[in-house]
């Protein structure tokens, strides 16, 4: 092991450190003892079959929407509107699901998941475009675009999509031949588990194995140095634009076929936000994702049973999770100091 992984190593054991002694204040700040609320954090994950799989539920939208904004992060493209991306693949998966009723279940399945990617891809496009051709910060815009996202999901929930049979701003049920395969019954786990680790592999080889990958990086490094270098920066920040808002369209179709079997209001529950967390604390990286991934959402159920059982605000779980990301920031911003990059 080389003595930069294990420096590295060692600041995450003590980031690690401190927030568990952070978290262990917290829970007595609640007023309950924090041996026994460890207890139940980890018999919410593994005493049951139902929350173990439920920790893959809740990681599924987070693996794909954390590997979009990886891509987009590492050619300086700060998207950071997943959350509007997710919304829109969610809404165009629905639109196929529920008004392609003459093909195969399969077949529909297939032009819902490339009708999310599509529409995700194009959300994430109008920012990049911008960025590419009048520099416009998409920091601004991909915010913008989120809310007008939530709008048109609210409007379509409330008019053509809303179930004829009820009151409520919300789609009708998805047909079951159009729904994701669950597995592991009597759990919520289904196939999009599946399509997420695919999705890992596939950024993982584009970004390390591909020459794309490769000018997305040197994008990100130096933009000037790659147009030196005749590399299209507008080019590689469109393409990964896409990418990103792509896979986080697919996480909302993921989560519409596989979870709520309609569409609603609501329905990420911030997960295009949490995303950006995610994609901070796995450096970019794509396997760093699908960990971290997985880890936010055991954290969540854990943190779920113990405000079932002990009245513990699971908040503290997001709190954590922001402790972490400063922590991270406060090392590189330190790092970067000492090689005299900041003054």
């Amino acid at each position: 092991m080389s003595s930069s992984t294990k420096a590295k190593a060692a600041e995450m054991a003590k980031a690690g450190a401190i927030s568990i002694a952070m978290a262990a204040l917290l829970v007595i700040l609640s007023g309950a003892d924090p041996l026994a609320a460890s207890k139940m954090f980890f018999n919410g994950i593994f005493g049951n079959i139902n929350g173990f799989g439920e920790v893959f539920v809740k990681a599924t939208p987070l693996i794909l929407t954390g590997l979009g904004c990886s891509v987009a992060f590492r050619t300086g493209f700060f998207n950071i509107g997943a959350e509007g991306q997710f919304y829109m693949g969610a809404l165009a998966s629905a639109c196929v699901a529920l008004y392609t009723e003459g093909l195969p279940g399969i077949f529909r399945i297939i032009l819902a998941i490339l009708a999310g990617f599509l529409f995700g891809g194009v959300w994430a496009l109008i920012a990049a475009a911008l960025k590419a051709k009048f520099g416009i910060s998409e920091i601004i815009v991909t915010i913008m675009l989120n809310y007008i996202s939530m709008d048109i999901l609210g409007i379509a929930v409330r008019t053509f999509l809303m179930d004829p049979a009820g009151s409520i701003p919300q789609s009708e049920k998805i047909p079951p031949s159009v729904t994701l395969l669950r597995f592991l019954k009597p759990t919520r786990v289904h196939m999009g588990i599946f399509i997420a680790l695919a999705a890992v592999f596939l950024v993982w080889f584009l970004m390390e194995k591909t020459t794309a990958g490769y000018e997305f990086k040197v994008v990100g490094f130096n933009k000037r140095a790659a147009a030196c270098s005749g590399i299209s920066v507008g080019r590689s920040i469109i393409l990964s634009a896409v990418l990103s808002g792509g896979l986080a369209g697919i996480a909302g179709c993921v989560e519409v076929l596989g979870v709520q079997k309609k569409l609603l209001e609501g329905i990420s529950g911030g997960c295009g936000y949490t995303a950006i967390l995610i994609t901070l604390l796995a450096s970019n990286h794509p396997v760093g994702v699908l960990v971290a991934a997985i880890l936010f959402a055991a954290l969540e159920v854990g943190a779920n049973s113990m405000q079932r059982q002990m009245g513990i605000p699971s908040a503290i779980v997001n709190f954590l999770i922001g402790f972490v990301v400063l922590l991270i920031l406060g090392r590189e911003l330190l790092s970067r100091k000492k090689k005299g990059e900041v003054g």
